[in-house]
């Protein structure tokens, strides 16, 4: 199977001020803002021939804390650990609504066939198949709930039974400089052994902004680790030394090295049972559908575009608003309502206070003709 290209899903927020105080430190902050999809660090996460969905910017990371004095260094068996662990580790695929497939990672967590996983792994499906540890077959699945402010999502493996589970850890006690290892479905490769890397928790309560298909969502509060994370590892379990479950591979960069991103599982375990009922629930997330890039020098040279600033429009995802508003790729979006805008952030900004079936005016550079759309705003979908 050839290697897809990343998806993203966001849609709800809640808020870390709703939290116990204690709860806070290892909950991931969602700010949910409609906007444009942005090129700038990749996702590590479900890959697809839909949209490719990256980072817009690191936001800026707050300085780690070590509340724990690490023990002394030992050496840790690997192997003998895999072998634990790996039988609960699936790999994921989607067949998505605009067409063509994607692939991610999961973790069962229930005999019965519940597996965690990131909610933009399955964002978009029509069908969902797992496919067990050292099995070739393709099981169907079906989405249970999705929180995509958070990126978590539940599926479940139809008529599962008595299958192997990965041990859910605690991660407010790991420490920065624990021993980790990242297991996931890299580069959505069916043939083969799962990709495994090993590494240590390089920080905590870090920041990361992705955006996709007309949305952006920042997550706060994430491990940072060295241990390699690559497309097709979103949803993934991180293990300690012990072989438990510590963080949810969910994003990396390749605007450095050995630098990605996993969700503590303590933020997880306290909303199993909200994605057990659906998970978000609600007024929906508005969103315009496009993916977009910042308009720069570059670009501007190689096209012939006129405007000096403003959103390139890359792809008009099916169905969106955007279509209906007869936006088409190579547009140029240059202001909302009179209001001016440079990059992707803005055009989210101004989104941000914006609801499901509110109109607004774009500026648009066509070639050399300035036009106003007018769009009105839909509900940004999830899950097919």
């Amino acid at each position: 199977m050839s290697a897809p290209t990343d998806t993203w899903a966001s849609a709800g927020a809640r808020r870390a001020s709703d939290l116990p105080h204690d709860e806070r430190r290892h909950r991931p902050v969602r700010r949910l803002v409609a906007s444009a999809a942005v090129l700038g660090g990749l996702i590590g996460g479900g890959v697809g021939a839909g949209a490719v969905a990256w980072f817009d910017r690191p936001a800026s990371p707050s300085a780690p804390s070590v509340a724990t004095v690490l023990p002394a260094a030992k050496e840790w068996n690997v192997p003998a650990l895999l072998a634990k662990v790996l039988p609960g580790t699936v790999a994921i695929q989607t067949r998505l609504a605009r067409g063509g497939q994607a692939a991610g990672t999961g973790m069962v967590i229930s005999a019965d066939g519940e597996v965690l996983t990131n909610a933009h792994v399955v964002f978009g499906a029509t069908s969902i198949t797992v496919t067990r540890y050292g099995t070739t077959q393709e099981l169907p699945a079906r989405l249970v709930g999705a929180l995509p402010g958070d990126d978590l999502a539940l599926i479940r493996i139809e008529g599962a039974k008595d299958l192997p589970t990965v041990r859910l850890g605690s991660s407010v006690s790991t420490p920065v400089g624990a021993s980790v290892v990242a297991v996931g479905n890299a580069l959505g490769l069916s043939a083969g052994t799962p990709t495994v890397t090993e590494g240590i928790v390089s920080a905590e309560g870090r920041s990361v902004t992705t955006a996709e298909a007309g949305r952006s969502v920042t997550l706060e509060g994430l491990f940072q680790t060295d241990a390699a994370i690559n497309p097709g590892n979103s949803g993934g379990p991180l293990f300690d030394s012990a072989g438990a479950v510590i963080g949810i591979n969910t994003v990396g960069t390749d605007s450095a090295q050995g630098i990605g991103f996993a969700i503590p599982i303590d933020h997880a375990k306290a909303l199993l049972s909200e994605l057990r009922h659906g998970g978000t629930t609600g007024a929906p997330t508005a969103y315009l559908g496009i993916s977009g890039l910042r308009l720069t020098p570059a670009l501007r040279d190689a096209y012939g575009l006129t405007p000096r600033a403003g959103v390139v429009v890359a792809k008009v995802i099916p169905g969106s608003p955007a279509e209906s508003a007869g936006l088409v790729p190579g547009d140029v979006i240059v202001a909302i309502d009179g209001t001016t805008i440079s990059d992707t952030v803005e055009l989210g900004q101004l989104v941000q206070t914006a609801k499901v079936g509110d109109q607004l005016h774009l500026q648009v550079v066509r070639g050399a003709t300035t036009t106003s759309v007018t769009l009105i705003l839909g509900a940004a979908p999830l899950g097919g």
